[in-house]
């Protein structure tokens, strides 16, 4: 990707999420809703693995999710390393299912593209190219298990 390219790409999506927490605020509770929704299985999971604190794991995971969201576009190599890595791990170690990883990734997308005005395309296309990246990359990690 040319670094005028990454640029726009990057602008483009710092706008959405500065417009998504505008319109928003905190988005923890939003996504979370959304993913359980999607995911009924995964409440417990989380209830389980927060071992009593289960909105701070919340909270760290949809940090996670931010940090993938805001990187993809700089350091895409380093978002598919985390990703090659933990997808395996938490579905062997944890028995965090690999979809639920898309489910969260999503969820904060589409809350995101949620808040999208309808003439912003060139916003929903750089969304949209990111969720194909991110698919692509789930899909490889899953590979990776067992």
């Amino acid at each position: 990707m040319q670094m005028q390219d990454r640029q726009a790409k990057l602008a483009l999506v710092e706008r959405g999420l500065e417009r998504a927490a505008e319109a928003i605020g905190d988005i923890t509770a939003p996504l979370m809703a959304r993913f359980y929704a999607a995911h009924p299985a995964a409440e417990a999971s989380f209830e389980h693995h927060g071992l009593g604190k289960r909105a701070l794991l919340e909270a760290e995971m949809v940090g996670n999710v931010l940090y993938c969201l805001m990187t993809w576009f700089e350091r895409p190599e380093e978002i598919r390393i985390i990703l090659y890595d933990s997808v395996p791990h938490h579905q062997e170690t944890l028995k965090v299912e690999a979809g639920w990883y898309e489910g969260m990734l999503w969820a904060g997308i589409d809350l995101i593209e949620g808040t999208l005005p309808e003439d912003a395309a060139d916003e929903r296309a750089v969304w949209e190219e990111m969720r194909a990246g991110l698919a692509e990359t789930i899909a490889k990690a899953r590979s990776f298990i067992g």
